[in-house]
């Protein structure tokens, strides 16, 4: 019991960084990033900022222990390519958020509250200008962790429920017809839609890829 005493400060910033940790990837899922949800990048993304704070705070103020342990992390090597610059930065993030945990929890509250401005304007930025100008602002990557579903739509002209469709990544027109390409995580999605537009006489072939 003595040693709880002794370090309540110490438990309460671990379950701090883990309650953190969990809001940071329910708010990655909530803005659309489906490789968050795998149990390898869940878990190392609740484990990561605490294994950084625990790191910091053993190594501060012994400047003998900081430069083994950097020798020690030097040797470390990840084999597996990082498919998205988001993954990235989340992982940075995450090691940050020990760091910051480690010198003061204020600097921790800043951080989770910037990410969350940057999240809520660029979320709701797409869906804005979605709406005033039927594309997405952002263009879907198929090189980002998520594993796309793809429906291709040749019609003979635009189609106004595909114009403002979120999942609408590309649309050319081309002698007189206009290709669709629509890209999801949620394959159901799109294979509603290409049966509400199957009965649209506009349309003249349309392709779901799983």
């Amino acid at each position: 019991m003595e040693l709880f005493s002794n370090n309540l400060d110490k438990i309460s910033t671990v379950i701090i960084l883990l309650a953190m940790s969990l809001y940071l990837r329910i708010l990655l899922q909530i803005v659309g990033q489906s490789w968050i949800k795998t149990i390898a990048h869940t878990s190392t993304l609740l484990l990561l900022p605490i294994l950084t704070y625990v790191i910091t705070s053993v190594i501060s103020g012994n400047i003998a222990l900081s430069l083994g342990m950097v020798g020690a992390l030097s040797i470390v090597r990840f084999r597996n390519p990082v498919r998205s610059p988001l993954e990235l930065s989340v992982y940075f993030g995450a090691i940050t958020m020990g760091i910051a945990a480690s010198v003061s929890l204020k600097w921790l509250i800043l951080f989770i509250g910037a990410v969350t401005m940057v999240s809520i304007v660029l979320y709701l930025s797409n869906k804005i200008y979605l709406k005033l100008f039927k594309k997405p602002f952002f263009t879907t990557s198929f090189s980002e962790g998520n594993v796309m579903s793809t429906l291709t739509v040749i019609s003979k002209s635009e189609l106004n429920e595909l114009n403002s469709n979120e999942a609408l990544t590309s649309k050319t027109i081309n002698n007189e017809q206009t290709t669709y390409v629509l890209a999801s995580t949620d394959f159901k999605k799109l294979q509603h839609l290409e049966t509400l537009i199957q009965s649209n006489k506009q349309v003249i072939s349309s392709q779901l890829n799983k």
